[in-house]
């Protein structure tokens, strides 16, 4: 087994920051209740803190789609970027499978599988928290940095809660 291959959680996510040439700070924070809650132990604004969503297409296949915080993913939008008529939220067994990190800290660095990046253009110039790849830690990354070293498609992808 690759030294790579024996990370888990928040240290696949630094090693595959590093190999990308992409600047995170990845820390451990207490539990949060709620997305308010959380942007108060980290001292930033909800709409700063990106939820990584996983969703599945009908082919089987997935794709993350990172919304700020205090939105939701708009399904009509995001089909229509993506091209397609179907996407669906996997069940949570399923979203572990596809990524190698449990709802909560899911992160498109590191995850066992690269998916196709989409990134709602609200988080754009902005430096932001994210999950981080295991309960208990989060990260900060600017999310232009990401979104370059993803070659995400950014687009319009989210309506507010």
């Amino acid at each position: 087994m690759s030294a790579e291959a024996a990370l888990t959680g928040h240290g696949r996510v630094a090693a595959d920051a590093a190999a990308r040439g992409l600047v995170v700070e990845i820390f451990p924070r207490p539990a949060a209740n709620s997305l308010t809650e959380a942007a108060s132990l980290m001292g930033i604004e909800p709409s700063n803190i990106v939820k990584s969503l996983v969703v599945k297409r009908s082919d089987g296949t997935f794709l993350f789609a990172l919304v700020p915080g205090g939105r939701s993913i708009s399904w009509p939008k995001l089909r229509a970027v993506v091209g397609v008529n179907k996407l669906q939220m996997p069940p949570a067994d399923v979203a572990l499978g596809a990524t190698g990190y449990e709802r909560g800290t899911i992160t498109p660095l590191g995850s066992t599988t690269a998916w196709p990046v989409y990134v709602d253009d609200g988080i754009r110039g902005r430096r932001v928290a994210m999950g981080a790849g295991e309960h208990g830690y989060s990260m900060f990354v600017e999310a232009d940095a990401l979104i370059e070293a993803f070659g995400a498609i950014v687009a319009d992808i989210s309506v507010p809660e």
